[in-house]
């Protein structure tokens, strides 16, 4: 039976990702620290409902603690880590950026050092579509500059992306760094656009709607991402021979067995039909404020899906009205509204 441990594993990715790979005869080692970022009911409830599975096992524990990843890795020596433990969010790092540091720098090191000393077969690591900052060219593509994050949670994700390709080289691991898109689906978090807005307009609130409604994403759904992220977990990076050995459009590092990868819906959504798909799937109008661009944000984003497509065939399955109306079912069952 593989082995593979999680990081995160009680939040929003890590939850979906744990249950699939259980599903699909994993051992899973669950990593979480429970912080009181968001309602730490729905971490604990997620952790629960793994705990059911024979085959997996929590550990509760901070990233940044020293010697508890070095320790875990070591005696468990698990074949896939799957490193999605993160301080999340663009407008929290500009409040709090000292948990940035703690969390996606400190805690990143901690990991990389563990799998040095105890390699595993594949490090995947989780990064994320901010990275891309003032970028202007779309579709974002793997091989785009990414030199000019917008905000200081971006500014750490781009950072591991930088520590993972350094110990790729020197340790020659096997590392992918995956690149999300927005992701949404039940289970959610609460501080993500479509969980504030379904809470709002089912408590009569207005919501509020930044760059007066002129913004853009590339919504994922949760179900669609897991699955990238499962077929990536089989398609380790191996150090190319010669540069020749990349093919076009590859991120592929030409000293390293490491890859960035976009995981995306490639079709981007106008935000104001996102709202609208939440109003149809609440039946009910949303009360809305229109706001200007918040500090940190990018007015759109857009996946260039070809690389995980090439690597893995993976065609989100997904529309955003279908997703929306899961999510809606979902929250209305578990709030009982």
């Amino acid at each position: 039976m593989p082995k593979a441990l999680i990081t995160g594993s009680a939040g929003f990715i890590g939850y979906f990702l744990a249950r699939r790979l259980l599903e699909d005869g994993f051992e899973v080692i669950g990593f979480d620290a429970l912080t009181d970022y968001y309602d730490v009911t729905l971490k604990q409830r997620r952790q629960q409902m793994l705990l059911q599975h024979p085959g997996f096992r929590a550990v509760n524990e901070r990233l940044e603690t020293d010697g508890v990843l070095m320790d875990l890795v070591a005696q468990d020596t698990p074949d896939v880590i799957v490193h999605l433990a993160a301080q999340a969010g663009v407008r929290y790092s500009i409040d709090h950026p000292r948990s940035y540091v703690d969390a996606n720098l400190v805690g990143t090191f901690n990991l990389l050092e563990a799998v040095r000393a105890t390699p595993c077969s594949h490090l995947l690591l989780a990064s994320t579509s901010s990275v891309y900052g003032a970028n202007a060219e779309m579709p974002y593509a793997e091989t785009h500059k990414a030199d000019l994050p917008m905000s200081f949670y971006a500014a750490t994700k781009k950072a591991t992306e930088a520590m993972a390709h350094s110990y790729a080289h020197l340790y020659d691991l096997p590392i992918t760094m995956f690149r999300f898109f927005t992701v949404y689906g039940p289970w959610g978090r609460p501080d993500m656009a479509h969980f504030k807005f379904t809470r709002a307009i089912l408590q009569g609130e207005p919501i509020d709607i930044y760059n007066h409604g002129n913004m853009q994403r590339d919504f994922t759904y949760i179900d669609d991402l897991v699955a990238a992220i499962v077929g990536l977990v089989r398609a380790a990076p191996q150090r190319p021979a010669t540069p020749e050995d990349i093919a076009p459009g590859d991120s592929l590092s030409p000293v390293a067995p490491y890859r960035i990868v976009n995981i995306g819906n490639s079709e981007p959504v106008a935000l104001m039909d996102f709202i609208a798909a939440i109003e149809t799937a609440l039946g009910q109008g949303a009360q809305k404020n229109f706001m200007g661009m918040q500090p940190g944000d990018v007015p759109a984003t857009w996946a260039d899906a070809t690389l995980i497509k090439t690597l893995t065939g993976y065609t989100p399955q997904t529309p955003v009205a279908e997703g929306i109306a899961r999510f809606v079912a979902w929250y209305r069952d578990y709030y009982n509204v």
